[in-house]
């Protein structure tokens, strides 16, 4: 579970966010929707701890993992496709660097098999041994061919950059999983693909999406950041458009009767 507690962003003297209150916990998809300005790709970045609230923290259950899709197409240049999804779990790609200088070493010592053997378990644990057929799964099923795997993140193009960032983001079944934006550059087919993988996630996921088809078919709970202020509606896209519908036919009525006993008034007068 992620929350964020007592959340207030000020930009100047204009709050963005002003005292949010809200928990995203397991199971559920949520959608973050808003009008462009905003502030739904802030609030993500304060989730993911990118930019510091002015007031307020944000909280993660222990010993939980959050991913989230990054945004730097060049961040990774140099580095090889696989490795880059890999890096989706920080902890694990250090161990496999770190056995490679170990077993790398000519005046390999007592001290460097004891540790290799404490890291060899670590990587056991962490189902190390899985990792590279795991992120090709995961690079096959968004559309990046194995004669791409092997290959340095400089020559892809930036489409095919975009996947790859987002298989790191998947990889290794992170607790929570924060995306802005996931279907960008994306083709109908691989849309579709992680639309089934996310349906199956069984973690908390965030995400905020233009993709209104996309969000229909994937968000339990649609959240919408309005005036620094969260609005939950339960259900997927086209619930909240008609719940929305309907809280404003509501206040049109009160507002008219309003103004019908504000005439009446006047008239009495």
């Amino acid at each position: 579970m992620i929350s964020a507690n007592n959340v207030t962003l000020r930009i100047g003297k204009k709050a963005l966010f002003e005292d949010v209150n809200i928990k995203f916990t397991e199971g559920n998809c949520y959608g973050l929707i808003g009008a462009n300005g905003a502030g739904k790709s802030t609030f993500l970045k304060i989730l993911t701890g990118q930019i510091e609230p002015s007031k307020g923290d944000v909280s993660i259950t222990p010993g939980q993992r959050l991913s989230f899709l990054e945004q730097d197409h060049f961040k990774y240049d140099d580095c090889v496709v696989l490795d880059t999804v890999i890096r989706g779990n920080e902890r694990l790609y250090e161990i496999m660097k770190e056995k490679e200088a170990i077993y790398a070493k000519e005046d390999f010592t007592e001290e460097d098999g004891n540790k290799a053997s404490e890291l060899e378990a670590e990587f056991a644990d962490m189902n190390g041994w899985e990792a590279e057929s795991d992120a090709a799964q995961l690079l096959n099923g968004l559309g990046v061919t194995t004669d791409l795997h092997y290959k340095l993140m400089s020559e892809l193009n930036g489409s095919e950059k975009v996947k790859v960032l987002l298989a790191k983001a998947l990889f290794g079944n992170p607790d929570i999983l924060l995306l802005d934006e996931p279907t960008n550059h994306l083709d109908m087919e691989t849309a579709s693909w992680l639309e089934g993988y996310l349906r199956q996630y069984p973690g908390a996921v965030v995400m905020v999406s233009h993709d209104r088809f996309f969000m229909d078919r994937t968000a339990d709970i649609v959240y919408e950041l309005e005036q620094g202020k969260l609005t939950r509606y339960p259900g997927n896209y086209t619930n909240y458009r008609e719940q929305k519908r309907k809280n404003y036919e509501i206040q049109m009525k009160s507002y008219l009767r309003q103004q019908e006993e504000i005439e009446r008034q006047e008239e009495l007068i």
